[in-house]
């Protein structure tokens, strides 16, 4: 479980292939403080470290995490959002995340709104009973409050800080981001269609 509070901001060093799977190799300010089979949040998908060296660590993504994220789109090089998984004696800053992606979002506007930045995106219609007016959703594994609900998009604020630490302010029209919906919501509207 994660909170959607990024720790730190990775730096993609390498990537190779393994059948269907993708290796990267990732340099971080937590890199060298991970453990082996440590469960971490990258771009919101739980990965687990498979090993470290100095201040980069590696995991791997299988064909079914690729085809559901944007990892098949990372680069060498590219901005990656880090969270080690959350203590259970400790503040709730964000929401429950569970680094399980449901989906991407395509970014369709991104504003300079002099004091914050403004982005909407669009979903699969799908996913759109799972999207509410000020609910909880993580974007790249950044917790976000929803806002200007439509039938297939939604906009989301982001305040200074959180531009400033983490690579939200990478992500410009066109490009897509990984999506994790609030988990109280979709056992609520699991629950529902169960009852139709």
């Amino acid at each position: 479980m994660f909170t959607g509070i990024i720790e730190s901001v990775g730096e993609i060093k390498q990537i190779s292939a393994s059948g269907t799977n993708k290796i990267f190799w990732i340099a971080s300010g937590i890199s060298g403080g991970l453990q082996i089979d440590q469960s971490v949040s990258h771009d919101g998908v739980c990965l687990t470290v498979e090993e470290i060296n100095a201040n980069t660590h590696r995991v791997t993504a299988i064909e079914e995490t690729l085809k559901k994220t944007n990892l098949q789109n990372w680069k060498k090089g590219g901005a990656i959002n880090l969270e080690r998984s959350m203590l259970m004696n400790g503040r709730l800053d964000g929401h429950i995340v569970q680094g399980h992606a449901d989906t991407t979002a395509v970014c369709t506007h991104k504003e300079n709104m002099e004091g914050s930045w403004e982005y909407q995106f669009e979903i699969s219609r799908k996913f759109s009973h799972l999207i509410i007016e000020k609910g909880s959703i993580s974007l790249n594994g950044v917790s976000l409050t929803i806002f200007s609900v439509k039938k297939k998009s939604f906009k989301v604020a982001i305040i200074p800080y959180t531009f400033e630490h983490t690579n939200i302010k990478n992500v410009l029209p066109g490009d897509n981001v990984n999506i994790e919906f609030d988990l109280i919501g979709k056992y609520i509207a699991r629950f529902h269609s169960l009852k139709s």
